[in-house]
């Protein structure tokens, strides 16, 4: 296996968690739609450019199927996690991205009877002693506290919901990719999603966003924009040429760096407590994703 996939997939990370680092800097004061949609349209001129040169796959009605349903989610997911961001610590709400393949496990039983395995049910394990563990200072106030004081953070349900979400378009995307190819999905959906993202926004917040320009808010999302678009790139060709289990495992570090923006950019508190949480969900996320 070509190893290049183990530095994209980290540049994917690291593009990932920075990109969200400083778009939480950027909503401090600012709408939220009108900063997810500038970190959207500042992330195009890459992946625009990546899609003239790469070459063009066969495509058929199932990749247009799988993405005209995946869009629709992806937008709503994409707001939950944008205020999931505003609204709370980052070394809180991240990790929480570890449950995906969670709900795939049981979407999968429901749907297909599929057994979880022992390694995936230790997974499980693994992600909710993590989430205990993000919690752990509360547990004076009660054994179950950490797992409540969860469902206090607005933050944490938004992303939870989230999670839900991406395990539902991960499936797609997947489907989408399998008939086409990666690098040219990638750049296709995200464009479509930024345009259709975008048209929203502008007809939802049409008033706002003339003072949001004017004040020259959106030059703080032209960073975390480039951020995204080399998080799509890297991604799109890491997952072309790896497992795909084991790209995004390594791409899920992204949670772990996350805690880490979280301490040195907001001085978000409890981060030994976070960080060990955080570990464990992540060792749950590889255990479960790498489960045959």
């Amino acid at each position: 296996m070509n190893q290049m996939w183990i530095i994209l997939s980290l540049i994917s990370a690291f593009s990932l968690a920075t990109a969200d680092a400083f778009t939480k800097k950027a909503l401090h004061n600012s709408d939220d739609y009108l900063v997810a949609m500038f970190r959207l349209l500042f992330s195009l001129p890459l992946l625009v450019i990546v899609l003239i040169f790469i070459p063009f796959p066969t495509v058929d009605s199932i990749f247009f199927t799988a993405i005209s349903l995946s869009l629709p989610l992806e937008i709503f997911a994409f707001v939950f996690y944008i205020k999931a961001l505003k609204l709370s610590p980052m070394s809180l709400t991240l990790p929480f991205l570890s449950l995906t393949p969670v709900f795939l496990i049981f979407v999968s039983f429901f749907i297909l009877g599929e057994v979880v395995s022992i390694q995936g049910g230790i997974g499980i394990i693994f992600i909710a002693a993590g989430s205990y563990v993000l919690n752990l200072h509360e547990v004076k106030k009660g054994i179950l506290m950490p797992f409540k004081a969860i469902f206090k953070e607005k933050g944490c349900v938004f992303i939870i919901i989230t999670a839900i979400i991406y395990s539902i378009t991960s499936a797609l995307g997947k489907l989408a990719i399998q008939h086409s190819s990666a690098l040219f999905f990638g750049s296709v959906y995200f464009i479509l999603f930024t345009a259709v993202f975008s048209f929203l926004v502008l007809v939802i917040k049409r008033k706002e966003i003339k003072e949001f320009v004017l004040q020259k808010n959106y030059k703080a999302l032209i960073f975390p924009g480039i951020c995204q678009s080399f998080m799509v790139i890297s991604h799109m060709i890491a997952i072309s040429i790896a497992k795909v289990a084991y790209m995004i495992s390594l791409k899920r570090t992204s949670l772990l760096i996350g805690v880490i923006y979280g301490y040195f950019l907001f001085k978000e508190k409890h981060i030994k407590e976070r960080l060990s949480g955080a570990l464990l969900m992540f060792a749950g996320f590889v255990l479960i994703v790498t489960a045959k």
